[in-house]
């Protein structure tokens, strides 16, 4: 029988939940046993989940969980240092040689567990099964429009907040924008590299749902390599493009200091450590406390960086990655068979490449 152990997210502003409670009730009916940890900040009750016939576990309890147990959470586990015994499914952000991540490798080969990375989930193509991409590209792409709109209001937008859901975040927008159109202030144009993948798909459609002027931009029209002059002479660029060898810099040092319509830059790919980032005018990350980060005073330049957009809107970007990755759950059941072409095989063979070096 698989064990599957949803743990709580312990990490700030993370209301996320990568299955639900209907998710659930389908890996019983095929046999498994799900275990569910009460938490304080999840999105979705614990009731619906108990009454799927989940057992309920206490918060943090997951390193007490029985050894075979398959521990699933999203975002990062606590920095304790303490070695993994356990297999965990998780983004661990511990593969392009990130510093915490580092660490993380190191405890799971001093604990002798296994991590099955969700980025490390791919069909035969290397095409993610399941991502949350969308969800981060609409909720960046609504930071970057709270920046510009405190920014023309004389401000720097201010600490974030959950929403119940997208239409009580485009409520909120829109009464943003209405501020700061009747301080005189002209409507924005948006620019979104990346505009046909996920995160790009969601940047531009919440600029669509706002009437904001959109350019839609992907590998046809960055092919060239650069420079970018286009990027400066739009008030919101949203970057959707990962970075990685080979990427363009679209925005360079110089433009902090550049003639320039550019005021504010929603990071959404957020890697700024890199040193394949394609905006070189910043270099950490920003949260929810302080979303936007001053780069530049005249003419200003905010740029926002937030590494867990989706939990902006952690009901729908929760039901639809879990409804996305819940027949790979499903398939847990092969895990530990000699199937070596699976998703979860592949994800094994990418941590014992990392795992080994």
């Amino acid at each position: 029988m698989v064990h599957l152990w949803v743990r709580a997210e312990q990490r700030p502003n993370e209301e996320r939940v990568g299955i639900t409670p209907e998710g659930a009730a389908a890996l019983i009916a095929r046999g498994f046993s799900v275990t569910i940890e009460q938490s304080p900040r999840r999105a979705l009750s614990i009731k619906p989940y108990l009454t799927a016939g989940c057992t309920a576990a206490p918060y943090g309890s997951w390193p007490q969980a029985p050894r075979e147990a398959i521990i699933f959470g999203l975002k990062e586990l606590p920095e304790d240092g303490t070695p993994l015994i356990h297999r965990h499914i998780l983004f661990g952000h511990a593969y392009k040689g990130q510093p915490a991540g580092k660490l993380l490798l190191e405890r799971f080969r001093a604990g002798g567990g296994v991590l099955f990375d969700l980025e490390s989930l791919t069909d035969e193509a290397g095409r993610r099964v399941a991502a949350f991409g969308y969800w981060a590209g609409y909720a960046g792409a609504a930071v970057a429009v709270k920046c510009w709109a405190a920014q023309a209001r004389g401000r720097i937008c201010g600490p974030l907040a959950r929403y119940h859901d997208r239409a009580a975040l485009l409520a909120d927008l829109a009464g943003d924008l209405d501020a700061a159109l009747a301080g005189g202030a002209d409507r924005p144009e948006a620019l979104v590299i990346g505009a046909l993948g996920r995160v790009g798909s969601g940047a531009a459609d919440l600029c669509e749902a706002l009437d904001l002027p959109v350019t839609r931009w992907d590998m046809a029209e960055t092919a060239h390599g650069g420079p970018f002059p286009e990027v400066l002479a739009h008030a919101i660029f949203l970057n959707c493009i990962l970075a990685r060898p080979g990427c363009p810099v679209f925005v360079p040092a110089s433009a902090l200091t550049a003639p320039r319509a550019l005021r504010v830059i929603g990071d959404i790919a957020c890697d700024p450590g890199s040193d394949f980032s394609p905006i070189k005018v910043y270099d950490r990350v920003t949260d929810w406390a302080e979303p936007a980060l001053r780069v530049h005073d005249d003419p200003v330049l905010d740029v926002t960086a937030i590494d867990n957009l989706p939990s902006l809107l952690p009901i729908e970007s929760s039901q639809d990655y879990a409804a996305q990755l819940l027949p790979h759950l499903a398939s847990l059941d092969t895990l530990d068979s000699a199937q070596e072409d699976g998703v979860w095989a592949r994800a094994r063979a990418e941590f014992a490449r990392h795992i080994a070096d």
